[in-house]
């Protein structure tokens, strides 16, 4: 077998943050598939779908569940298509719909966002441990998940997240089918599950709810676009059926979500579901098994929480100074913030800011999707303008339009994501600027 030596480009930006991934260092089918699919794994999937059922009853929560899936996979066969066609990622792509200094934005909500994810997910890992071992504490928890995190991300993509990832993959699934067998074996089955619901009897629109909440996770189109784009052009129609496609979130969404939906209707839990809640029930019902079950599948999702928010750090900031920073440093700033976000138990102001954060990057995707479809080009060697007003106007309409219907609550409320995706791909449609070269469109799905 042939070993690559890498280009001297590649050294110096082994990660492509200041250019298209070349062709030479696009990965093959599964190593793609391996590093992408860490994202399958996390406590998040399981815990939101069993809340989503206790509110509007799992039948909604199915159903939004089954839209979100097929949602979900179209977008990204369009965006996987382009990004590894392009080979740019989120923040080179950005300059194009919005200018030099709009592109900063993006890539600032972009990093934000994968960080806030990285605090959840890291505290379950801390609240399993210091579980397990008392003698921790929560404190010394988090240190010790921020200290083993931060150096996974040190290496690229197609350098180590592949291979860690798909070592830990098959572990992932046999915690997840044992922590099933081992609920019923202790619990018995009960179609309990199919059945959950609040008292007052499950709304009518639950399934609209239940899917415009899965809206609020659109930044795993960005996820997907900087994953994508170190795929093989060969490769392009695998990767958008299947590796960010339909086979992807039918076990990320329907099936871990389906899991959690039996596991929070079988095993008592004391209080409300939480993913602290569910992981201390598979604590106690499997033991090391299960605390060994929670760091694989926290580690997974947190690989690419800390490398995302690691490169798109390290992108904004050479954006806004000029400076040029080892990626090794910027790691070392995520996890510092990281551990201080952890220290100063934020959570609901974090929560807050990922519902606004969640709006810019629906009208992300609805600019992006109207450029991608309109068959525009994106050519990071072109000069774009500081600014781009036809990008910046409709990004910024859509958004407002969502946070007002956001802040109005009721009815309205439950089509700020909805209608902030129409909104920026129409405006932006409209605007759209002629003088950008086109290319043939992407081949449909």
């Amino acid at each position: 077998m042939a070993t690559h030596i890498p280009s001297p480009d590649q050294q110096a930006d082994p990660d492509f943050t200041r250019g298209p991934v070349p062709a030479g260092a696009r990965m093959g089918k599964l190593g793609l598939s391996m590093a992408w699919w860490s994202v399958c794994s996390a406590m998040f999937w399981l815990v939101v779908s069993a809340t989503l059922a206790l509110n509007y009853g799992t039948a909604n929560t199915l159903i939004g569940l089954v839209l979100s899936v097929v949602c979900y996979s179209v977008i990204n066969a369009v965006i996987s298509r382009y990004a590894i066609r392009s080979g740019l990622s989120v923040a080179l792509f950005s300059r194009t719909l919005f200018g030099q200094s709009g592109s900063a934005l993006a890539t600032l909500i972009f990093f934000a966002t994968a960080i806030y994810y990285a605090v959840f997910e890291g505290s379950v890992i801390a609240v399993a441990i210091q579980n397990y071992f008392p003698s921790f504490t929560i404190e010394q928890a988090y240190l010790l998940v921020v200290v083993y995190s931060v150096p996974l991300v040190f290496g690229s993509v197609q350098r180590w997240l592949d291979k860690l990832n798909g070592v830990l993959l098959p572990f992932y699934l046999l915690g997840l089918a044992a922590a099933v067998g081992l609920t019923i074996s202790e619990f018995g089955y009960s179609d309990a599950w199919l059945k959950l619901g609040p008292a007052t009897g499950a709304p009518a629109d639950g399934w609209w709810s239940c899917f415009t909440y899965f809206m609020g996770v659109w930044i795993l189109m960005m996820y997907t676009w900087d994953y994508a784009r170190f795929g093989k052009e060969q490769d392009s129609h695998f990767h958008a059926r299947f590796n960010f496609g339909l086979p992807f979130y039918l076990f990320t969404f329907l099936i871990n979500g389906s899991v959690g939906i039996f596991l929070a209707a079988s095993i008592p839990t004391s209080g409300g579901i939480s993913e602290v809640s569910v992981v201390l029930a598979l604590l106690k019902l499997m033991g090391f098994a299960g605390l060994a079950f929670v760091w694989v599948s926290q580690t997974r999702i947190n690989t690419a929480n800390f490398y995302l928010a690691t490169v798109n750090m390290q992108s904004f900031f050479e954006r806004i100074t000029g400076l040029h920073i080892p990626k090794m440093v910027w790691g070392v700033v995520v996890g510092a913030i990281v551990y201080l976000l952890m220290l100063g138990n934020v959570f609901s102001v974090i929560l807050q800011a990922l519902a606004y954060q969640g709006i810019f990057v629906v009208a992300w995707v609805g600019i992006a999707l109207a450029h991608i479809l309109s068959g525009l080009a994106a050519n990071p060697d072109t000069p774009a303008p500081a600014i781009r007003r036809e990008g910046m106007i409709s990004w910024f309409v859509a958004t407002g339009i969502g946070i007002a219907l956001m802040e109005s609550g009721g009815t309205l409320a439950g089509w700020s994501a909805p209608a902030t995706f129409i909104a920026s791909a129409l405006l932006y449609r409209l605007q759209c600027p002629q003088s950008m070269t086109r290319v043939a469109p992407t081949r449909s799905v």
